[in-house]
């Protein structure tokens, strides 16, 4: 008989795949080959790659204010790649944090203009506002999918679109969110009445010592809850039990439509939440343009620290620093948008090893020809003794 098919246990579904010596050392090759492409293309573009080097270095950490804007940059990134960290380890992937962004922010906005509450109280509000708001969003689109199985990666990019449509709507009317003209002969403005510095977040420092921001204070501490929660609570265990085998975790009990639901509205509540702290930490004015591709780069930070909110912190400084250096590229001849490109070549280099790692090792594994099953002995009849 052949022997009966073992089924990997829990313990086993829940290991994590793909970080061992093959996975680093594809990585740190493909790291190698996005630093030379890098430099190629700077070259090609007509600038120096040692110059270019120079001018990100010295707009992002070559002293204080430098580094405020890199931390300033960094905190919207960190928020919306815990969000995603979140909804990829269930398995329910949200590329729709930009639109999220703007509608937290643009939410955030109507309540800290409207409300004539205390001004610390009205700033908690507008922030749980904004976090609400990305989180609703994002809950339609968890509607849709498990109600009517709707395609959740199409619904969140196309749902983005549309935020962005309602907040540049929203920002042209009057009784909404636009800013009063100043005369009756001026031009109305399609941006919101500037904050009143009583619904500011606070910080601590002042230009040119080092300014630390209460949201990047806030993201730190979501990141420790959320790592932690994620690695011991029964609601990680479950959410990760979810992304790596739905049909597993249905049968240990776990509700897919409230577990994956309740994750990509968490998920879109961060991105919110991320538009809330830029409009009221940093830019004090909704204008339609606010998000500035913070949820398009935060999903990438997600998706470069594979999940795990710790890693991302790293990851936010080192995109946040891409953001507020690439100001300075301009004196070198390089254009901008190369540290987009930067970017995405460092995405591929984190993001592909594993894929190459587990398809090396798959086919190692097909290759290898099953052991083969033992030929059982027929039983001979004992020899008639003859008196």
């Amino acid at each position: 008989m052949s022997e009966k098919r073992k089924f990997p246990n829990v313990a086993e579904l829940m290991r994590p795949s793909g970080y061992g010596v093959q996975v680093t050392l594809i990585t740190i090759a493909a790291i190698a080959v996005a630093v030379v492409a890098s430099m190629v293309l700077v070259s090609a573009t007509g600038g120096s790659p040692g110059d270019a080097l120079d001018a990100l270095y010295t707009g992002s950490i070559a002293d204080t204010a430098a580094w405020s804007e890199t931390l300033k940059a960094a905190t919207p990134l960190l928020l919306v790649a815990l969000g995603a960290c979140i909804s990829n380890r269930a398995g329910v992937f949200n590329i729709g944090q930009e639109g999220q962004v703007l509608l937290g922010a643009a939410v955030a906005a109507y309540v800290a203009l409207h409300l004539a509450l205390p001004g610390t109280l009205v700033m908690i509000l507008s922030l749980l506002a904004g976090a609400i708001a990305g989180g609703l969003w994002s809950g339609a689109s968890a509607v849709m999918h498990y109600g009517r199985n709707v395609n959740i990666v199409v619904s969140t990019l196309l749902m983005s679109f549309l935020a962005i449509q309602v907040v540049s709507f929203a920002v042209t009317v009057p009784w909404l969110l636009q800013a009063p003209r100043a005369s009756a002969d001026s031009i109305a403005s399609s941006e919101s009445a500037q904050l009143p510095p009583s619904v500011r977040i606070p910080g601590f420092g002042e230009y040119p010592a080092l300014e630390i921001g209460g949201g990047l204070v806030l993201s730190i501490i979501l990141t420790i809850v959320l790592a932690v929660l994620l690695a011991r609570s029964r609601w990680g265990f479950r959410l990760n039990m979810l992304g790596l085998n739905p049909m597993a975790a249905r049968h240990a009990g776990v509700r897919a439509p409230f577990a994956g639901g309740m994750a990509l509205a968490l998920s879109g509540a961060f991105a919110g939440l991320a538009g809330a702290v830029i409009l009221s930490g940093q830019v004090f004015r909704l204008q339609p343009a606010l998000s500035n591709n913070f949820g398009w780069d935060g999903l990438l930070v997600a998706l470069i620290a594979r999940s795990r909110p710790l890693a991302a912190v790293p990851v936010a400084l080192l995109f946040g620093a891409f953001r507020s250096g690439s100001s300075f590229l301009a004196s070198t001849g390089v254009p901008n948008y190369l540290v987009d490109i930067v970017q995405a070549l460092l995405v591929l280099a984190f993001v592909v090893p594993p894929v190459l790692a587990k398809v090396k090792s798959r086919g190692r594994a097909e290759a290898t020809p099953p052991p083969a099953e033992p030929v059982p002995s027929t039983p001979t009849e004992p020899e008639k003794v003859t008196a």
